[in-house]
């Protein structure tokens, strides 16, 4: 059984911030340095069979050169190829971009810098889930929105929000990084939602929800930004929507158009 998945995705810097540092990996494009500036929201649909990588990673704002860190990740990510084990890969990918960063920080002398990631694998049969921090991802499923990634967060202060436990840029003498990983089969009409805290700290899901159930994702994706900014805008926010199409096979299609002949 085949799927299309029918993508949209856009990156903003938000109302406040002064540097967007999230980036993405959406059908091999990414922000790149010195590139021009890339036309949101970028929309396609890719095959199932095509084994295709999308992606999300905020770079930690508290820390320096955040925009570097996931523009590294970014980078990295657009050279992942899908193999048999597209969990081998994923994580493969995790331990690479994560000495690809600090290998950075230690040339450039940079006390700190990292980022997060949140990512999808989609693969002939199923979709595989990896994620690093605390970038979300979401599935839409018969109306119901539910958060399928892991958010690794250490404990803090009431009131406060709780800092990573872990992340990409993080040197394997301080701890070794073990992002999520989880798999699952496809579902006609499902729709995944990557996103930057830049959206789940001014939406709530009650308001994803609702956009999601009610707008076709090239609008939805805009749609989700406009709240986000409207409710403070108070970080970058990048989103990347993906919905699940299943495609009938031959006989199905022939059989289909010979009963309404028949008719």
């Amino acid at each position: 059984m085949h799927y299309k998945i029918h993508y949209s995705c856009l990156s903003h810097i938000g109302n406040v911030r002064r540097m967007n540092q999230d980036n993405f990996i959406c059908d091999g494009r990414y922000m790149d340095m010195g590139d021009r500036p890339i036309v949101f929201p970028l929309c396609g649909t890719k095959a199932s069979k095509d084994k295709s990588v999308f992606g999300i990673f905020d770079g930690l704002g508290g820390e320096e050169c955040g925009e570097i860190a996931s523009h590294i990740a970014s980078k990295t990510a657009s050279t992942i190829k899908i193999g048999k084990d597209a969990i081998a890969d994923l994580s493969e990918f995790c331990h690479k971009a994560n000495a690809d960063i600090c290998d950075y920080a230690i040339l450039h002398e940079v006390s700190a810098m990292g980022t997060t990631a949140a990512m999808l694998a989609f693969t002939e049969k199923e979709v595989v889930l990896c994620n690093i921090g605390d970038s979300k991802i979401f599935r839409l499923c018969d109306g119901m929105l539910e958060q399928i990634s892991k958010d690794h967060l250490a404990i803090s202060a009431f009131g406060l929000k709780p800092p990573l436990s872990q992340n990409l840029g993080i040197p394997p003498n301080e701890l070794l990084i073990d992002p999520y990983l989880a798999r699952g089969p496809y579902h006609d009409g499902d729709v995944y939602l990557i996103c930057s805290d830049g959206l789940t700290d001014m939406v709530s899901v009650e308001e994803i929800t609702e956009v999601l159930v009610s707008k076709p994702i090239e609008e939805a994706v805009t749609q989700l930004l406009d709240k986000a900014l409207a409710n403070g805008g108070k970080d970058n926010t990048t989103i990347i929507l993906c919905k699940m199409e299943r495609q009938f096979g031959w006989f199905f299609h022939w059989l289909r158009h010979t009963k309404r002949r028949e008719v």
